[in-house]
């Protein structure tokens, strides 16, 4: 392990502007799990999360002729706040280039520190490119969210007070992953004292951006990334945090969207507070952990990385949750047009809680019901409920894992299409800015009707929308041409079960 960044770490001036965050034990999750779960505190920053340390500790040591020059970062939250405070503290002046779809609540809060605000591009990329551009004109220094040896530093400061509030090594330490600093600058300082505590990163299975590099024993950049877990949506793994990486972490655990939801939950239910979705990354990834090793009676510590989560995006979470832990199955079920057939099939379920049940008549023959099942017992109970419906012959698909059906068919039961034909669903992401939708139409053309659209607002910095498309299947591939032209993520749907039953073509 790098001498130097041990040094670093213990001479990095974080507390000017940060603080000790407690390490709190979270008693219910601990009983529930069997083992002795600690929670880093990071969300309880004077910024909501980490990332002023690292920010702070690499401004601080800045050259007083740097610091009249000023300096300038791109983000759309958590850094720039971190970014915006330090050059506060230290009376420099600040720019921060932010991406166009960033939350109005992130940009007034940079404003209210005082730092001035550049808005460019669609995501954080282009925002990062405007930044390099504007940097080399006006001569401001670059400060890196992750790849800066000063702001791993800063984050490892985490590592020294974990050891301080809890003097026996533990099993292992959670830490959520995007560019990697934070578990590069923890992992440094926590190998040296103890090399055989587990250091284990978190990502989304939408973002793995370490946990592919690991396994291609080279930085690797991804096509894209999930925007749900938005604090940790890097495409590409730093340079200096990877080759830390690689000496520091013993594996990375990937998480889905529910599993996340359902941990945010989780550090609510102990905590009374709200983790942001990359926050709770770790929880979700120290509960996956725990299942497939089958651990009990250890004690597990996972950071807390910050609380910067939009109010809107608590609709989601919340319907998302129960998913996340198992605890609700979804179901599409054919069952006859006929009286008496309702009482049947809720007698099948038993005593269990409905969560949701939507119907439409659509003929006189067959309805499709789509039914949510609260479960005690996780997926072995949902397997048995299964079951049950297909020995009594119903004709039943499991929808609990698919996206398109959470994200959109659930709110659009009933709508099925008398006689249309040729249509096709795609379903996409586009930034939430103004003019978005109308650029996306203007550039999909005017040869092709659109016959089906749905739209729900999470709170996020991107819209996911359902659409169906009539076209001719000659032009499918002429479609697909034209969407990926757009540069918006999209998936074609038209062969999705929930599709076919509940909004498809009859």
């Amino acid at each position: 392990m790098p001498q130097r960044y041990i040094e670093k770490i213990l001479r990095a001036r974080v507390y000017d502007v940060a603080k000790e965050t407690p390490l709190d034990k979270v008693n219910l999750l601990s009983a529930r799990l069997d083992n002795q779960i600690f929670l880093k505190r990071e969300d309880l920053q004077p910024v909501f999360s980490f990332k002023l340390r690292g920010a702070y500790n690499k401004m601080v040591n800045l050259s007083d002729d740097v610091k009249k020059q000023g300096v300038i970062a791109a983000s759309a939250g958590n850094h720039a706040q971190g970014v915006a405070l330090a050059a506060q503290k230290l009376k420099i002046q600040a720019l921060i280039v932010m991406p166009k779809t960033t939350p109005p609540i992130k940009v007034q809060s940079v404003k209210n520190l005082g730092a001035k605000i550049i808005l460019a591009g669609d995501s954080y990329d282009e925002a990062y490119t405007r930044s390099q551009l504007i940097a080399q004109e006006r001569n401001l220094t670059f400060i890196h969210p992750f790849d800066d040896a000063e702001v791993i530093a800063g984050q490892g400061t985490i590592g020294m007070e974990l050891l301080r509030q809890h003097p026996s090594p533990p099993e292992a330490i959670f830490v959520p992953v995007g560019g990697g600093g934070l578990i590069a600058g923890i992992g440094a300082y926590i190998k040296y004292v103890y090399p055989q505590v587990k250091i284990i990163g978190v990502e989304p299975e939408d973002a793995p951006s370490l946990h592919a590099a690991l396994n291609a024993n080279r930085r690797v950049k991804l096509k894209q990334v999930g925007i749900f877990a938005d604090g940790v949506a890097v495409k590409q793994v730093g340079k200096e945090t990877f080759r830390l990486a690689r000496k520091v972490v013993d594996e990375v655990v990937l998480v889905t969207t529910d599993e996340i939801c359902a941990a945010i939950k989780d550090i609510y239910d102990d905590t009374r507070t709200t983790a942001e979705p990359a926050g709770a990354l770790s929880v979700a990834g120290m509960k996956r952990y725990i299942k497939r090793e089958g651990v009990t009676g250890k004690q597990l510590i996972a950071i807390n990385s910050g609380a910067n989560i939009n109010f809107d995006r608590l609709r989601h979470v919340a319907e998302r949750a129960e998913f996340g832990e198992r605890r609700e199955a979804l179901f599409a079920v054919q069952i006859p047009e006929r009286p008496g057939s309702f009482l049947k099939f809720c007698k099948l379920i038993g005593k269990r809680s409905i969560t949701e049940f939507n119907y439409r008549y659509s003929d006189a023959r067959q309805a499709q019901i789509f039914v949510g099942i609260e479960l005690s017992n996780g997926d072995e109970e949902k397997k048995v409920l299964f079951q049950r419906f297909v020995d009594k012959g119903y004709s039943i698909v499991d929808m609990t894992d698919n996206e398109t059906a959470k994200l959109h068919i659930r709110y659009m039961v009933g709508g099925h299409a008398q006689g249309l034909e040729r249509e096709n669903l795609i379903r996409f992401e586009f930034p939430e800015r103004p003019g978005a939708l109308l650029y996306f139409l203007g550039h999909l053309g005017k040869e092709w009707n659109i016959s089906l659209f749905h739209y729900r607002n999470h709170g996020a910095a991107y819209g996911r929308v359902l659409m169906g498309i009539q076209v001719s299947n000659a032009d499918r591939s002429t479609l697909h041409k034209r969407l990926k032209k757009l540069d918006y993520p999209f998936w074609d749907e038209t062969e999705n079960p929930a599709y076919r039953l509940f909004a498809g073509i009859v």
